[in-house]
């Protein structure tokens, strides 16, 4: 019996937020495993390293070959690759700290382009079932939050209480438990076995590559979105990694403070992601992508820059993350919407790429300025140079029409800056 519309939609759902719980999960107990049997800090960024660079390089150098073989067969495949991994992991208890970097690897590599595939899968059955991708990618974004926030203290509650392979185990589960749902409740509605002449699926391995970077190379709108979304990455990575923790310690010296500053603006992205969501078709998205653009990141670095009151800090960080919850949700509804259907795998692939490169980035800069000019000097700059990479789409707009995607319809309205 084929599933609804809706049911496919709510299990596609289902399996990638599980999916990244169990990302979260392995990328604390992994590195907790090579602690343990090494005792090594060295090796534990080697081990994250291992998981994330293939993690990233496979969601642009397999998107051809998802497109070829299909995204429900690619993302079922990957998952219960990624299952496998994870039992290799367990089952080789004496194994080299390089055998174990290359199953985690595999594990990453397989996740990156299952990640990418799921996404993707999201737009025809959204617009199967008539829900606006707004809405789709409004709570996307929350959800996703909130496995973040979820997942990493789960996965050190699952190793107090099962240890660390068990946690591992619990891992594998939730790979295979993903993969057991695309199978049986998510049926995509162009899905089509007859459909092997589509030229997606048979033109040549580089073509196909070359494809999504020559369209992204064409589309101004999302380079400069690519662009911003890269320096948001950079800027918010510094001041998480660097800046924040230095802030904390010469302020107040108590981690305490540095949980509420993480913890304000988590917060106040949930809050802001389910308002968002609510009245997401009643918000121009032009006006809802500057506002959290401009008020979303550069606030928090010019209040620590400029202040030594905790509760400033924390309530502006707690207001940023309500005014960045917009970001994301109008960003992926534009991608959707200007990317062609049989683009997207590759042109999403490649976005990812580029802005996830701007985290460690951001670590390098963050404590590189920190050295060369102190904290407070470092802290406005940055602030200073963050709020300019996000003035990028009001500058884009001013000088001409953008097209922002009509709430619910897929199509394009010429809407001018002064909006």
């Amino acid at each position: 019996m084929r599933p609804s519309p809706r049911t496919s939609l709510v299990a596609l759902f289902a399996a990638d937020i599980l999916s990244a719980l169990g990302t979260r999960v392995s990328a604390v107990a992994i590195p907790w495993l090579v602690l343990m049997s090494t005792g090594s800090a060295a090796k534990m960024g080697l081990i994250a390293a291992a998981e994330m660079l293939p993690y990233v390089l496979t969601g642009v150098l397999a998107a051809p070959l998802a497109d070829r073989f299909g995204l429900r067969l690619t993302s079922i495949v990957a998952d219960v690759g990624s299952a496998l991994a994870m039992i290799a992991v367990i089952l080789s208890p004496g194994s080299s700290f390089t055998q174990l970097a290359v199953l985690v690897a595999i594990g990453g590599a397989l996740r990156g382009i299952g990640d990418r595939v799921k996404h993707v899968m999201l737009r025809p059955l959204a617009e199967q079932c008539g829900v606006p991708m707004l809405r789709i990618t409004s709570l996307y974004e929350g959800l996703s939050r909130a496995a973040t926030l979820v997942g990493a203290p789960l996965g050190g509650l699952l190793i107090a209480w099962l240890g660390t392979n068990g946690a591992l185990w619990a891992d594998a589960a939730s790979f295979a438990f993903c993969a057991a749902l695309v199978l049986a409740l998510v049926q995509l509605p162009a899905e089509d076995p007859d459909s092997v002449s589509d030229p997606v699926k048979t033109e040549p391995y580089w073509t196909a590559l070359r494809g999504g970077f020559s369209f992204l190379r064409g589309d101004q709108v999302l380079i400069g979105m690519m662009t911003m979304t890269f320096a948001i990455n950079v800027f918010s990575q510094a001041s998480g990694a660097v800046f924040a923790p230095l802030w904390v310690e010469e302020v107040v010296g108590s981690p305490v403070v540095l949980g509420l500053l993480f913890g304000g603006f988590a917060g106040g992205a949930l809050l802001g992601n389910v308002i968002f969501t609510v009245f997401a078709e009643r918000i121009p998205p032009y006006r809802a992508f500057v506002i959290g653009a401009l008020i979303g990141g550069a606030p928090r670095l010019l209040t620590m820059g400029l202040s030594d009151e905790v509760w400033l800090v924390v309530s502006i960080s707690f207001l940023c993350g309500i005014a960045n919850a917009s970001l994301n949700p109008v960003i992926g509804v534009t991608l959707y919407t200007r990317v062609p259907p049989e683009l997207q795998t590759r042109v999403f692939g490649v976005i990812g790429a580029i802005t996830f490169a701007g985290i460690p980035v951001g670590s390098l800069l963050g404590g590189w300025s920190v050295a060369l000019i102190g904290l407070r000097p470092a802290l406005l700059l940055a602030g200073v140079l963050f709020l300019l990479a996000t003035l990028i789409p009001v500058i884009q707009m001013y000088r001409r029409p953008l097209s922002i995607p009509q709430y619910g319809t897929g199509r394009r309205t010429e809407t001018e800056g002064a909006n």
